[in-house]
């Protein structure tokens, strides 16, 4: 399939300065996923540490997609960071479960149930720097 057919839109918001949202629209696969790549290396570069992934309007994902998922999410841990899928499709959802990426990366139904475990993490890492 080419890319005409079935083309990818990858909106960013930055909710915070270092959280970026990354609302993804269409499918995600081979042909499509330099552009989702690109986003989020951009992103990186820029000093987000924290990526909010809405694939909520992504009927499809291959491998491709996932993997650059998870390539991001290890990045981002290096930072330190975190990846969040957000609202995924059944079929997203899907593949998310059969190759376990959602035990690793964290899926949560909206936005703000994300922030919240961001803000969380974040508190939990202060906490653990006054105790050094």
């Amino acid at each position: 399939m080419s890319t005409a057919q079935n083309p990818l839109s990858v909106e960013v918001d930055v909710v915070r300065e270092d959280i970026a949202l990354v609302t993804v629209e269409g499918h995600l696969d081979l042909d499509t996923a330099t552009e989702f790549q690109a986003q989020l290396a951009n992103q990186l570069h820029h000093g987000r540490r924290h990526f909010l992934l809405d694939l909520s309007a992504v009927p499809f994902m291959d491998s491709s997609g996932m993997n650059i998922i998870l390539r991001v999410y290890q990045e981002a841990r290096g930072l330190p960071g975190s990846v969040h899928v957000i609202d995924p499709t059944p079929a997203v959802r899907r593949v998310l479960d059969l190759t376990g990426v959602s035990l690793t990366v964290p899926v949560s139904d909206k936005v703000d149930d994300a922030l919240a475990l961001i803000d969380r993490g974040e508190e939990g890492a202060e906490e653990a720097d006054q105790g050094a």
